[in-house]
């Protein structure tokens, strides 16, 4: 769908706002409408990740014409006007809100974001913000079984890392002109079509995606891993594969670059929960009472081969430093008959020290 002109926009905006003032759409009761308007207003990005005030200035709220339409978008529709669905933006709000926060915990887990928008309009606002967020990106085209065949695509990823070395490594100046120019060429098309990808070394976590009719495989493939999809869901695609459905434009600049910029806002957030975890993560590792001591397992000389499993009793808080460093420390004199793979006589028990488990193999 091509994007409204500024007079389109400016004549149709006044009109998709007054129905919302005169009547309550049938699928939205009252409460949930103030709610909405409530959380719009809210200052809070954790709360209100997207306003109704940004959503009409992109204009989120125009669908596609009336005889273009998925009949499964019907609960995401407010009405029509001249011929064009116009989408609840309420609804849009409170669902934009619920990927926000999906994709701020999934990042906090240690996951991470593959970003799929390859319509013209969406290329650049794509790799931009995955780039901005520290995430991957497809924007040239979908090579069918970059999920699902993963292994193979990371075997062309090698590939054109090993012909970016060689254009950095001199490789290419002892080669002929001809073959320099072939290889070129195949690094180029590498770098179209996995240069967002690079640096992936496992499946993402999520998928956020940008008219999932156009990537239809993306999505599908994403179905088979059981991979959740984000989407900007427009009035002419079908929702059901979508995990986390944003009713909105998926045409217009302005709309790509909101829910883009957003999404990639929630990376960012849930990576900096993710790096303060991993800074307290030590502390809390060394901070914990209690624990095993390591097993000490080897072969004494002179015997068999053995495994001498020895724990060493922690010092208490009233002992002196020299008892921690004898009980820390068991050299070869002090050892018990056992300890040296010789069998105890019988009757006979070492005096003042526990015989320690041998185990002959």
């Amino acid at each position: 769908m091509s994007e409204p002109t500024a007079e389109q926009q400016n004549t149709e905006q006044p009109q998709a706002q007054q129905p919302q003032a005169e009547q309550t759409p049938p699928s939205t009761p009252p409460a949930e409408a103030s709610g909405a308007e409530s959380e719009a207003s809210a200052p809070s990005r954790r709360g209100a990740p997207v306003t109704m005030k940004e959503l009409l200035e992109a204009g989120v709220h125009f669908g596609h014409q009336t005889q273009r339409w998925n009949p499964k978008m019907r609960p995401y529709i407010f009405g029509a006007r001249n011929g064009i669905y116009i989408i609840d933006l309420q609804k849009t709000v409170k669902l934009f809100r619920d990927a926000y926060h999906f994709v701020v915990d999934a990042v906090s887990k240690g996951g991470t974001v593959l970003f799929v928008g390859t319509k013209k309009q969406a290329q650049d606002i794509v790799a931009e913000e995955a780039t901005r967020a520290g995430q991957y990106y497809v924007t040239n085209r979908w090579l069918g079984g970059t999920l699902t065949n993963f292994r193979t695509i990371k075997g062309s990823i090698e590939r054109l890392k090993r012909l970016e070395k060689m254009a950095t490594d001199g490789t290419y100046e002892r080669l002929p002109k001809k073959e320099v120019a072939k290889l070129e060429r195949e690094r180029e098309k590498l770098q179209r079509n996995l240069g967002g990808i690079k640096e992936m070394a496992k499946l993402p976590s999520v998928l956020f995606v940008i008219d999932p009719n156009r990537e239809a495989i993306a999505v599908q493939e994403a179905a088979k891993l059981g991979i959740p999809v984000v989407a900007v869901v427009d009035t002419n695609c079908d929702p059901e594969p979508i995990a986390y459905v944003i009713p909105g434009n998926d045409d217009a600049i302005r709309a790509i670059k909101l829910f883009t910029s957003r999404i990639a806002d929630a990376c960012i957030e849930g990576k900096a929960l993710y790096e303060a975890y991993l800074r307290s993560k030590p502390k809390e590792e060394q901070t914990a009472a209690g624990g095993p001591r390591p097993v000490q397992v080897g072969k004494i000389p002179g015997g068999p081969e053995v495994q001498v499993v020895r724990r060493v009793a922690r010092p208490s808080e009233d002992s002196e430093p020299g008892d921690a460093a004898a009980a820390t420390s068991a050299p070869e004199e002090a050892a018990a008959p056992g300890e040296r793979g010789e069998a105890p006589q019988s009757g006979e028990a070492a005096q003042g020290e526990s015989t320690p488990q041998v185990s002959a193999d």
